[in-house]
């Protein structure tokens, strides 16, 4: 099935012959792949360049094992490109397979990385470069060290509702029920039934995520690791802590003494699931006083169809598993995402003045824009409604402000100028944040 993934086709062209090393992070199996090989490829081509012109080596795969070795892979490129008057691209996926090596001249000093042969290779001015890797510390802290500015990073995502809708099409509301529950990887689609959905799901965690991250991390307690991830998946939207974390599991699994899991333990094991593009952390920002908390925070799912699949299809709480996906939008659309505390002075039950924390789902800021948005899955009372509203009144300023909602079709403003809007409405439509 051919899907459409504009969004980032345009990101690649736009930064051709920029004289950067164009880096395509994202979880495994999200699309970084067909964007590069199959997509901009076929962009490439369409523009005149010859198939043989176009390098392409995929470290996960025997047949390019040898170029984990990252000299023989900066070798075999030269070899091809150096010394030639024409234009060429280069094609690396998954680079974090790439392996460290010895250097053959200073055998006790400093280890050759993909960084070395990347950069090696940067030097050939008729050569432009693309890769893709599937783990952010690797690709994303540390490649901005090493490159020094000299990279520009492409955040790919599992499909948006918009590019979904886009390939299954039919009913959206159809639509939009599938893809709460089985997620946007793109292989999802191909799959023949249910079944063979849900299968593949399950086998992506157990054959490809967890197994990737137990063998890179060499992770020791591989039954914590698996209990931490299925503790974040029934949590999204929840808010949550290492600690928290760590007390659930040793309370849970009546663990003590040397058994006990610490929470650096935890701390790590969830940060190798935040590196693998699994979950993301979102956290809180008070409003008025322009500062983050330390924690807790909220962990979301980056596929809700992954996520579905660990915990057996089960747990389907809408108010959720919306939210997830309001979220989801958001970084796909390139939102910088908190989650907003205001205070309110409320009575107590001794008729005392407190301070009363309200919480906004999601801060959005994209541009220099900040947008306030709520979601609710139904508001059926007044109550419900003045309950949804009453942050954003604390918030003291007049940003824009939306409440994203299952059980409206048509959008609407209310009398203090916050937009009611359905969730179909709000995914298909990028203009609103």
């Amino acid at each position: 099935m051919d899907i459409k993934r504009d969004l980032y086709l345009k990101r690649v062209i736009s930064f051709m012959w920029d004289g950067q090393v164009k880096v395509v992070t994202g979880i495994r199996r999200c699309g970084k792949s067909y964007l590069l090989n199959t997509l901009f490829r076929a962009y490439l081509i369409n523009q005149g360049v010859k198939e043989d012109h176009i390098l392409s080596f995929e470290l996960d795969l025997a047949k390019d094992i040898e170029f984990r070795d990252p000299l023989a892979l900066a070798k075999k490129v030269r070899d091809i490109v150096e010394g030639q008057s024409d234009q060429y691209y280069l094609f690396v996926d998954e680079i974090q397979m790439s392996d460290e090596v010895t250097n053959p001249y200073i055998p006790n000093g400093k280890k050759i990385t993909f960084y070395d042969a990347l950069n090696d290779l940067k030097s050939l001015k008729n050569l432009d470069i693309y890769v893709t890797g599937s783990n952010s510390k690797m690709l994303s802290s540390d490649i901005l060290t090493e490159f020094r500015g000299r990279s520009d990073e492409i955040r790919v995502h599992p499909l948006s509702f918009s590019e979904y809708y886009d390939a299954v099409g039919g009913d959206k509301q159809d639509a939009f029920d599938n893809y709460a529950f089985f997620g946007g990887m793109p292989l999802v689609l191909s799959r023949p039934n249910d079944t063979e959905k849900m299968n593949y799901l399950k086998s992506l965690f157990s054959e490809v995520y967890l197994k990737d991250i137990v063998e890179r991390k060499k992770i020791q307690r591989k039954d914590i690791l698996s209990a931490s991830l299925d503790l974040l998946c029934s949590s999204i939207g929840s808010l949550t802590n290492p600690t928290n974390v760590a007390n659930s599991l040793n309370s849970k699994q009546k663990l003590s003494g040397e058994n006990t899991v610490s929470n650096n333990t935890i701390k790590s094991y969830m940060d190798h699931l935040e590196d693998a593009y699994l979950f993301e952390e979102c956290r809180r920002y008070d409003v008025k006083g322009k500062n983050y908390f330390d924690y807790p925070n909220k962990y979301y799912c980056e596929d809700l169809g992954l996520r579905n699949a660990r915990i057996g299809f089960r747990q389907q709480e809408m108010t959720h598993i919306m939210e997830n996906i309001i979220y989801n939008e958001l970084r796909i659309r390139g939102c910088e995402v908190d989650i907003g505390v205001v205070y309110s002075t409320e009575k107590n039950k001794s008729n005392n003045n407190v301070q009363v924390a309200r919480e906004i789902d999601f801060i959005a800021n994209r541009g220099g824009k900040k947008t306030y948005i709520q979601s609710a899955f139904a508001l059926e009372t007044e109550e419900k409604i003045k309950i949804e509203n009453r942050p954003f009144s604390l918030t003291g300023d007049a940003f824009p402000k939306i409440i994203v909602r299952h059980d409206i079709r048509k959008r609407w403003y209310d009398d203090n100028g916050i937009l009611n809007v359905g969730i179909l409405d709000f995914l298909l439509d990028d203009t609103l944040v």
